[in-house]
């Protein structure tokens, strides 16, 4: 939820602060200082699918088996569609605070509202994320307002719809290839899924004084499906991968593509949502645009019962979607926290 309280990351940034304010300060367990794991980073590297390739499929369910990430490239986006993402995302983040201020959050919406923020999350003690983001409610369209946007970037507006369009678009292709991968029919995870509800975050990493104490997003696994990253040149995004933090490098003309928590209720645990954060540095603004999709709050979410079996018996209660986000939001992100609170208990 969007407070008051906390000034905006970008503004703190900018007034040149030389030591973190304490609500941005991570328990010592949680910081992003070297660990004697992280030299095994170096060996690893999120792999890299060509949906235009003969053989995507197999790739497809391999990287979904072995991480639940993967860049995706020869997707069919128009690079240019994404550059253009990236630079109205930047133009609203370098506008003058009066200008972005007039699409602020509005905290009586509750959490997650449409708008220009810094704070998601319901409880007020939690450590904040050194970010600033933009969240817009893209589908379905009877959500969209694009009134709630930006009106001072030229052509902001309909950059943002086309986007849209064109992610909703790859998720449904991944979804379909992900759900053949297991045998399933093709359509069976949309239609688990349902009328998609697509969230647009261009998130923005201000400079920080102190990057070995903070976070630009803390560890989590993404509640919905399917998450659709990009990010710009600077990097820091990583992924976690049998105990190790991976860092992903940006890849201009790829797409990220991160399974989230229903993806992994639906495949009976076959295919895991990933666990990902983001780190920051001391001279370098980042920025990134993810595109959720998701579930209807109304939505029933339920295992496969073709995934499931004497020898696979079922991992996961059945959750009602907007149930599963309530508790998110008032929990937080911690790991895989949320999802791990509807195991089966054998």
């Amino acid at each position: 939820m969007e407070t008051a309280a906390p000034p905006r990351v970008q503004a703190l940034a900018d007034a040149g602060v030389s030591h973190l304010p304490a609500q941005y300060i991570q328990p010592p367990e949680h910081r992003p200082a070297p660990s004697p794991s992280s030299h095994g980073a170096a060996a690893l590297s999120v792999p890299v699918v060509d949906l235009s390739s003969p053989s995507a499929a197999d790739a497809v369910r391999a990287a979904c088996a072995d991480w639940g990430a993967f860049h995706v490239v020869g997707h069919g986006v128009p690079v240019e569609l994404l550059d253009a993402v990236r630079r109205a995302g930047l133009a609203f983040f370098r506008a003058p605070m009066g200008d972005k201020l007039r699409f602020a959050c509005d905290p009586a919406r509750g959490a997650a509202a449409e708008g220009y923020g810094s704070r998601m999350l319901a409880n007020d003690d939690s450590v904040l994320d050194w970010r600033d983001y933009f969240d817009h409610h893209t589908l379905p369209e009877s959500r969209r307002d694009p009134s709630h946007w930006p009106d001072f970037v030229p052509g902001y507006r309909d950059i943002v719809a086309k986007y849209s369009s064109s992610m909703k678009d790859l998720a449904q292709r991944l979804l379909r290839i992900i759900s053949e991968s297991l045998n399933l029919p093709p359509a069976y995870i949309e239609e688990a899924v349902g009328e998609v509800y697509q969230n647009i975050t261009i998130s923005y990493y201000s400079p920080c004084p102190q990057p070995d104490l903070a976070l630009g997003l803390q560890s989590h696994s993404d509640m919905g499906a399917i998450t659709l990253l990009i990010q710009d040149d600077v990097g820091g995004l990583e992924v976690l991968k049998d105990g190790t933090w991976v860092p992903v490098p940006p890849l201009a003309d790829g797409i990220l593509v991160i399974l989230a928590d229903q993806t992994e209720i639906i495949t009976n645990g076959r295919y895991k949502s990933s666990v990902h954060r983001a780190v920051v540095n001391a001279e370098h603004a980042r920025l990134s645009v993810a595109t959720f999709y998701d579930p209807s709050k109304s939505r029933k979410i339920c295992t496969a019962q073709q995934l499931v079996s004497k020898d696979e018996p079922q991992k996961y209660r059945d959750v009602i979607y907007g149930d599963y986000v309530s508790s998110w939001y008032s929990k937080g992100p911690d790991g895989k926290r949320n999802i791990d609170a509807l195991l089966i208990q054998k």
